[in-house]
């Protein structure tokens, strides 16, 4: 989404005003909320289906609301309000059979190409 929606030196963030921010012009389900050196924080709520592609740096999913399975690699797993989810950078992932009132945060953070190891 852009920069636009971060104020400078904002250190909180709500689900409720992030969720204000969605869907984006373009009918986007994300929006960025935080930002500080290489760390990024979205918030994401994909309705559906997800269409997400690996992205190019480490990245956290926290689950505020919602329930379904996580696809994460080769791995599956079930999820829910107050998971954490890790996906490394350039791996395959995505939300399936999830409930219509999935929010999460997503938390990008270090180099492109990820923290390796």
């Amino acid at each position: 989404m852009g920069d636009a929606y971060v104020a400078a030196g904002k250190r909180k963030a709500t689900v409720t005003e992030a969720m204000d921010l969605l869907p984006g012009p373009g009918g986007e389900r994300f929006a960025k909320v935080l930002g500080h050196g290489s760390m990024e924080v979205e918030v994401y709520a994909p309705r559906g289906e997800d269409p997400q592609t690996p992205h190019t740096r480490d990245e956290l999913y926290v689950v505020a609301s919602g329930v379904g399975e996580f696809v994460n690699g080769p791995e599956r797993h079930p999820f829910g309000p107050g998971d954490v989810l890790f996906v490394p950078a350039g791996v395959e992932h995505r939300f399936e059979d999830f409930s219509d009132d999935l929010v999460v945060w997503v938390v990008f953070y270090g180099p492109e190409g990820g923290e390796g190891g």
